[in-house]
Order: structure tokens, then sequence, then C-alpha cells
């Protein structure tokens, strides 16, 4: 069994099932049977899924480092999309192009807040390099909270050489950096455009940098030096809505 299509959570469950149709069974510790599972019994029952009662030790297997709260469920798997898909995704669309670019973004945790922000946001798609980043994980899913089985998720061989296709079909690409004058405030973020977030701790590498079109920096008047990523995705990336609605 891949454990990469489990989630896993009350409310990581419950938003899967009222978010898409890509659940195919749910599985309840037999032990639990408090009104907090209520809700997910009668969406799995609306949807015809069948809730299966398995023991502690059962999920303790199959999830040993996960906070199950006795409640999981197992998904399709998600179809991870390759570089021409992405192009093929622009030349469908009817709209300026709003893209993700996230450079080397590692931990589970932000890439799946990242894909809950961006799907929020109307991105429509998010792009990922293959090496050294992270991929569709379970936690991944679990924290998008659905997102991640409705935004297109593409991983790509070699970002620099991505980011200079997507150039040519005239999109704008401003990545984010620290050392940089212009605010992102002062940036047009309506037309066909890629945002390119960089590593946690690390920023965006150097080839990355060098391809990008415009850079932009948040303007921060504390005394931290720069945001976690997942949340600096989501001050830039709701900017991009308000400058675009």
């Amino acid at each position: 069994m891949n454990t990469n299509d489990l989630i896993y959570g009350i409310h990581a469950v419950q938003s899967a099932l009222e978010a898409n149709n890509d659940v195919i069974e749910i599985w309840l510790e037999e032990k639990r049977h408090d009104k907090r599972i209520d809700p997910i019994i009668q969406l799995a029952k609306n949807k015809n899924l069948e809730c299966k009662r398995v023991s502690q030790q059962y999920l303790k297997d199959t999830l040993p480092d996960a906070r199950h709260q006795g409640v999981v469920a197992r998904l399709k798997s998600i179809n991870i999309k390759a570089e021409p898909e992405l192009y093929h995704l622009l030349d469908k669309l009817n709209e300026p192009a709003f893209l993700l670019l996230l450079d080397g973004v590692t931990d589970p945790h932000n890439l799946g807040a990242c894909i809950r922000t961006a799907e929020a946001a109307g991105v429509h798609a998010i792009v990922v390099p293959k090496d050294k980043s992270c991929g569709m994980t379970a936690t991944v899913r679990k924290v998008a909270s659905g997102a991640a089985e409705i935004l297109p998720f593409i991983q790509v061989t070699n970002l620099s050489r991505c980011l200079k296709s997507l150039q040519e079909r005239g999109v704008w690409i401003i990545g984010t950096d620290l050392e940089t004058q212009t605010s992102l405030y002062q940036q047009d973020l309506t037309g066909p455009i890629a945002i390119v977030m960089g590593a946690e701790a690390k920023g965006l590498r150097r080839l990355t940098k060098e391809n990008c079109d415009s850079l932009v920096k948040l303007t921060m008047v504390g005394s931290v030096e720069s945001l976690n990523v997942s949340v600096a995705t989501g001050v830039v990336l709701f900017e991009a809505l308000r400058q675009r609605i």
C-alpha cells in the first residue's frame, strides 16, 4: 500500500470528503463512536463510501508516526504531471497565467501549506523540481486539506530551463529576494506571471534568480529578517490576487 495516498486526522479527512471525489474509503478506529466523527460518517454515506472499522494497532502499523485521531482516508493516487503538461495547460487558458514555482522547498508541511494557499488564491498550477525538493507525500496532502487533489502539481527536471520556456510563452517570472530594493507592492502582478519562491532559509538558487525577469521583497518593519516560506507565499499570492480581481 502506498501511504502517500493516505490522509489522516478528523479535519483533513472531512475537508477531503467535502472538497472532492478522490476518497476511496474511510478507516475508523473500532473504538471511536463519538460525535466528532458523525459528519465524516454521514459524508461517506452520501458518497456511498465504505467506513471500515480497523484496530488501533492496524493504524499504528500503517502510519506509525501520524497523529491520525483514529480517522484515515485512502485517496486515489495523484497524477503528478510532467513539464509538457504545463505548457498544454497554458495553451488552454482563457485568462492570464498565474503560476507558483517552488525552488527546492523540502519541508512537507510548508509544501502542503503552499498548495492550499495557492489553490485558494486561484493559481493555475504549482511547479517544483524533481530533485532536492519535497514530492507529494501523505503529510503534504493532509496539510493541503484537499487542495492537492485539485491543483495541478508539476515536476520538472530543470527549473531554470522551465523558466526560460515560460518566458518564451510570454510569462513574466517574478522571484522573491531579500537583497532587492523593489517592494512587492511596487510590482505589476496583473499579467501572465510565475511567482518563484525559494527554499527554507536558503532562498532562490543563483541560476533561478538569474532567470527571473524581476525580483521583489516583502516589506517588513519588525526585527525578524524573513518569513516562513509558506507564509511569504501567502502574502505574495494574495497581493497578486488583489491586483488581478
